[in-house]
Formats: C-alpha cells, sequence, structure tokens
C-alpha cells in the first residue's frame, strides 16, 4: 500500500516523549507513529480484516 505523506503539528512535550517511547522500541518516530495509529484502530475495531 503506498504511503501517504501529511504534516503533523505536535507539542514539544508529546514529541519528546514519542521519540523516548520509539528509542526504547528500536523504531524511528515515524515506525512508532504507524504502530500506534494501527494499534488504535484494532483495538477501536476500526481497521477492516485482510482477507486471505
Amino acid at each position: 500500500m503506498p504511503k501517504k505523506k501529511f504534516a503533523l503539528r505536535i507539542d514539544e512535550e508529546t514529541m519528546k516523549l514519542v521519540e523516548k517511547w520509539a528509542a526504547d522500541e528500536f523504531r524511528s518516530v515515524n515506525g512508532q507513529l504507524e504502530w500506534m495509529i494501527s494499534k488504535m484502530l484494532k483495538q477501536e475495531g476500526r481497521l477492516k480484516k485482510k482477507e486471505k
């Protein structure tokens, strides 16, 4: 699936926390944000299940 670029405005303290979390998980900040978004979409039942 192609990825879409977008600008994200986020307060400095939140960004520092995301950066630390990403480093703790050996991910890039971008990878961490993708993981967080996917996790919430799954948790809330908003992500369509892939057909086999």
